[in-house]
C-alpha cells in the first residue's frame, strides 16, 4: 500500500509545484508548505500560500486524472479555514484535472458538506470555480466585460 501511494504523492507534489510556478509567473509571492502532505497533524498550514498586493491566498491542492467528485476530510478544511482566518485572507481548494481544463479554484464557502461531516467538490462546484485568470483579474481589480453586461441588464 505504501508503494502504491508513492507515485500519487510524487504526482501531487509535482502539481503543487506547477501551481506555485504559475502563481509566481502571475506576480504572486508563493511558498509551498514545508510539511505539505506530511504528518504535520497539529500544525495549521496549507499546501501553498500566495500573496499579492497585500492579500493572502491559501490553497489545498487536489489532483484528479478525470472529473469526478473530490472528498476532503473535515479536519483538512477546518485547518485551512483557521489559517485563512488568522491570515485575513481567502482559502481555496485548488483542483487540477490532469486530462481537463487546467486549474479550478473552489472557494471554501462553495464546498458541499457530506452526511458524514466531510466535504465534497462536485461538478457544480467545479463549474462555478475560479480559474487562475479569474484570480489574477480579481487581484488586479480589473472588471471583466461580462460583469458590465450583467450589471447593465439588471439596471434596466
Amino acid at each position: 500500500m505504501a508503494s502504491d501511494r508513492a507515485p500519487r504523492r510524487r504526482a501531487g507534489i509535482q502539481q503543487e509545484r506547477d501551481l506555485a510556478l504559475r502563481l509566481w509567473e502571475m506576480g504572486f509571492a508563493v511558498i509551498r508548505g514545508p510539511a505539505s502532505g506530511a504528518k504535520a497533524k497539529r500544525l495549521l498550514y496549507p499546501d501553498l500560500v500566495a500573496i499579492r498586493s497585500g492579500i493572502v491566498y491559501a490553497f489545498e491542492v487536489k489532483t484528479r486524472i478525470r472529473e469526478k467528485p473530490i472528498y476532503i476530510e473535515k479536519s483538512q478544511v477546518e485547518k485551512l479555514a483557521e489559517f485563512v482566518r488568522r491570515a485575513g485572507g481567502r482559502g481555496f481548494i485548488a483542483v487540477k484535472i490532469v486530462r481537463g481544463t487546467g486549474w479550478k479554484l473552489v472557494p471554501l464557502d462553495a464546498l458541499k458538506k457530506t452526511s458524514g461531516g466531510n466535504y465534497r467538490v462536485d461538478d457544480e462546484s467545479l463549474s462555478k470555480a475560479l480559474t487562475l485568470r479569474d484570480l489574477h483579474v480579481e487581484v488586479l481589480g480589473v472588471k471583466r466585460l461580462d460583469s458590465y453586461a450583467s450589471s447593465s441588464s439588471s439596471s434596466q
